[in-house]
């Protein structure tokens, strides 16, 4: 059996650091208020002119670098984003061209803060039936672009990053010890679209719009959903929340992570959580949070391990692995 395989991963955060105290001099919020309700202490923001495809690239590169590949060796980009440089062409092909890959093929994914998971699916089924070799999936937002700085309840919550990993094409047994996807899963329900969206578009409004977002709502969605949709990706193969070693969710809020880790009966070191340090990423945040955690040593070679995220539309999704 073909197994898409992680074989490299790297992320990247823009240089300027947003601190909760920074906040509190263009709205009406505290630390204490922030930290209570989020655990988000900060989070980084792209500077003037820093665009998602500089982010993309730059994690890019240490993934590939991570992997021991070179860029010829990549033959399809697959690019999560809900924040593209363009409306089109997409970013993926940008991040193709500074790469300075002229072959294969590259495309962005847009499912919002689930769109690495739907991106993983993906290239999962087109590493196992032969369409690709050598894959970068990547992360990337410039989220602080969709941001309303007078709308405390939303611009507290986001920062700026990347994450990617490159997954290749391997033999496996067929059985749950292979290293690579083992099993994913992605959702989506357009029914509770106006709980999480932005307020623009091109066609909607010919602007970018801003984030609005009703959120007691989309909380009790996440954790019930993505609850669910962990204990159904490890069933499919015939697995249990129990024989997982690590979960990498989507960094929410302290508040989610903490709600599916006690749902699922999970350890708290168990669930990493970099949401203290990043804040919400949309995109980035899954494969941030995976690089944060296996260049720390955490997360090893033979771990199970079980991606989730959660995101506007709503749109959800998990991905079970070996590393």
């Amino acid at each position: 059996m073909i197994r898409s395989v992680i074989r490299g991963t790297g992320s990247y955060l823009p240089e300027h650091i947003m601190t909760n105290e920074a906040l509190t001099e263009r709205v009406d919020t505290t630390d204490e208020w922030i930290r209570e309700r989020t655990g988000i202490r900060q989070r980084h923001i792209a500077a003037e002119g820093e665009t998602t495809s500089d982010l993309a690239t730059h994690a890019a590169k240490r993934a590939i670098k991570d992997a021991g590949l070179e860029a010829s060796d990549i033959d399809l980009i697959v690019l999560a984003t809900t924040t593209p440089d363009y409306t089109f062409p997409a970013t993926a092909t940008i991040v193709q061209e500074r790469l300075g890959m002229h072959h294969g093929a590259a495309f962005d994914v847009q499912a919002v803060c689930s769109g690495f998971i739907y991106a993983i699916k993906v290239v999962d089924a087109m590493l196992r039936t032969g369409a690709a070799k050598n894959a970068l999936v990547i992360g990337a937002e410039t989220f602080s672009r969709l941001l309303d700085w007078d709308d405390r309840t939303t611009c507290v919550l986001f920062g700026d990053g990347a994450g990617a990993v490159v997954m290749s094409a391997e033999e496996g047994e067929g059985t749950n010890e292979d290293r690579g996807m083992l099993s994913t899963l992605i959702r989506s329900d357009g029914r509770h679209r106006e709980l999480l969206y932005v307020d623009g578009g091109p066609s909607k409004t010919g602007t970018v719009g801003h984030v609005r977002m009703i959120g007691n709502q989309v909380f009790r969605h996440a954790v019930t959903d993505i609850a669910a949709a962990m204990k159904e990706c490890a069933a499919q193969v015939g697995l249990d929340m129990t024989d997982v070693d690590y979960c990498v969710p989507h960094q929410a809020n302290q508040r989610i992570l903490d709600g599916v880790g006690k749902r699922l009966k999970l350890r708290p070191e168990q669930v990493i959580s970099t949401v203290a340090l990043h804040a919400n990423t949309s995109a980035a945040s899954v494969p941030l949070a995976l690089d944060t955690a296996i260049k720390d040593g955490r997360i090893k070679d033979g771990h199970l391990v079980m991606l989730e995220a959660f995101g506007g539309g709503f749109t959800w999704g998990a991905a079970l692995f070996r590393l």
